[in-house]
């Protein structure tokens, strides 16, 4: 695991307020944590099962470019809170991940130490410290 320095800390957020079915990426430059807000509060995705195609969800969801690599193991920091995914198995085709098959929302066997990530090509460069793309 490569500890994420606060101020490098950056997120990307999907189109429109933090709500059920926002989702962001946190950490930096091209590679990303990945965090959905459900119920009132940010969570991570654990790793199990977590592939090309489940990241290649993400990047298309948020518009930033495509997946290069799905990570595990929280490879860019452990998050904290709930774990929110597990499970996650998308095909390819959803249009978001939460459309893809996955264990109940909550429902986990996992801890922090295996968040999934995300390393994508962004076409907006390198994001700044605690910039969001809203």
């Amino acid at each position: 695991m490569l500890p994420v320095p606060p101020m490098a800390v950056a997120s990307l957020l999907s189109p429109g307020s933090a709500s059920f079915g926002s989702l962001r990426l946190v950490g930096g430059g091209s590679r990303w944590r990945v965090e959905i807000y459900y119920r009132g509060m940010w969570g991570t995705v654990c790793d199990d099962g977590w592939d090309l195609s489940d990241a290649a969800i993400i990047c298309h969801q948020l518009g930033c470019g495509g997946a290069v690599e799905a990570v595990g193991s929280a490879r860019f920091g452990e998050g904290s809170g709930q774990i929110w995914l597990d499970g996650v198995n998308c095909s390819g085709t959803e249009a978001a991940l939460w459309d893809c098959p996955a264990a109940p929302w909550g429902q986990h066997n996992c801890g922090h130490k295996e968040d999934a990530g995300v390393i994508s090509c962004s076409p907006f460069g390198v994001f700044s410290s605690q910039s969001s793309w809203t």
